[in-house]
């Protein structure tokens, strides 16, 4: 029997942060900024690499670690495992694989890679909930983890000092907190030299980012809330695609939305890509105030996706 697609959400979710970090502030006679561009323009103070020797596939497991030590899911009964990235171990085999291996997961589950950026979890939610109810499944993992430390040029002030380093990993199952509505996608694929890697150095074009974020994210989200029949207002919280605050700050104001309720968070670890979204999602997972969530990721690509959620407990 085909699982009810209603029925499955999000139940839990791990976050694992590297322990070292580089401030921000050390880096401010190398790239002649001062505090307020900091604070105020980028909002990043601290950004989180992970140890030389730690794989992309060791911070995935790292988060699903988490997740099982403050949830009652069983790796035992999980079906399918989604791992998002765009640095993974190897070009071959997928990273899903390695992490299933090392996590010990059944043979009877499903492994695979989604390279996707910063829209990647968002976009994975929708993937994962649609392959999990087509195939009859009830507990699935959607995993993100994308260092960007293994790619970014430590002189490039673009990009240095604004990814941090970090994974989450998402329960998906039959008794969840949260149940997804409808989703949005977008792409401009004529635009991909934006944020790109090149010869294994990464290079953005901040302004064309910035624009396209500021452009593209406000209006995705007015046709998400039309498609979902959900007002604005009735929304509590906007988990925006940590880029930066002052892009948050520009969305939010032409969202008409209080900054509050669209908050830049990651001051203290970093742009973190594809799991930028949940890391603040794992912060409300118990605060039974917030009922219904957007999110919208957008970036490398360029690629957006945004999404509804709605708390069922």
């Amino acid at each position: 029997m085909i699982a009810d697609s209603q029925a499955l959400g999000i139940a839990g979710i791990g976050v694992y942060l590297p322990v070292e970090g580089v401030s921000n502030f050390a880096r401010m006679n190398q790239f002649e900024v001062d505090e307020r561009f900091i604070n105020e323009k980028l909002g990043v103070r601290r950004t989180l690499v992970k140890d030389a020797d730690e794989a992309t596939s060791d911070l995935a497991v790292r988060a699903v670690r988490a997740l099982e030590a403050g949830s009652a899911i069983d790796l035992a009964a999980v079906e399918c495992l989604i791992v998002v990235t765009q640095n993974p171990d190897y070009n071959l085999p997928h990273t899903a694989a390695i992490v299933h291996g090392k996590l010990g997961l059944p043979e009877r589950c499903a492994a695979f890679d989604i390279s996707l950026g910063c829209s990647g979890w968002v976009y994975g939610l929708s993937v994962i909930n649609a392959f999990m109810a087509q195939n009859g499944m009830q507990s699935g993992l959607l995993v993100t983890a994308d260092p960007y430390s293994k790619i970014v040029d430590p002189n490039d002030k673009n990009t240095v000092m604004l990814f941090g380093d970090a994974a989450a990993a998402t329960w998906i199952h039959t008794a969840p907190r949260f149940c997804s509505g409808r989703f949005t996608f977008g792409t401009i694929g004529a635009d991909y030299e934006h944020l790109i890697c090149r010869n294994g150095q990464l290079s953005m074009n901040g302004r064309g980012i910035f624009d396209f974020a500021a452009r593209r994210v406000p209006e995705d989200i007015r046709l998400l809330l039309e498609m979902n029949q959900v007002a604005i207002e009735d929304v509590d919280r906007f988990l925006l695609h940590q880029g930066s605050r002052y892009m948050l700050r520009t969305i939010a104001a032409r969202l008409h939305v209080a900054e509050e309720r669209a908050a830049f968070v990651a001051a203290e670890y970093g742009n973190t890509v594809s799991s930028s979204i949940p890391i603040m999602l794992a912060e409300m997972l118990d605060d039974a105030t917030v009922r219904t969530v957007v999110v919208s990721g957008f970036g490398v690509g360029l690629s957006w996706s945004s999404g509804i959620l709605h708390r069922v407990a």
